[in-house]
């Protein structure tokens, strides 16, 4: 229900976080783009900048505020924040979950 307004804001958000990080490639806004860990093309303010991005967004578009790193995000044996696809992934289960 909620995963196309996810997708619509993290894409946003990195159109943003691109235009921040001159001289930098581009990250692409594909499901399958690394954004933490090994191979990851974010380094960890750029996550955190995204994510906060992520967050905005994702309340303007669907007016419910949640919280992307939380006690939960962090304890997840996968991370949620791997690629663009797992974090859509999270975010729309966060979201379901607040219906």
């Amino acid at each position: 229900m909620y995963e196309q307004q996810i997708k619509d804001s993290i894409s946003e958000a990195i159109q943003e976080l691109n235009q921040q990080r001159s001289g930098l490639p581009p990250v692409s806004a594909v499901p399958e783009t690394l954004l933490y860990g090994i191979d990851a093309n974010l380094d960890s303010l750029d996550l955190v900048t995204l994510i906060v991005s992520t967050e905005q967004k994702i309340e303007d578009k669907t007016g419910i505020k949640i919280s992307l790193a939380n006690e939960k995000a962090l304890s997840m044996r996968h991370s949620p924040f791997r690629s663009i696809a797992s974090l859509t992934h999270y975010a729309t289960t966060l979201l379901e979950e607040r219906d």
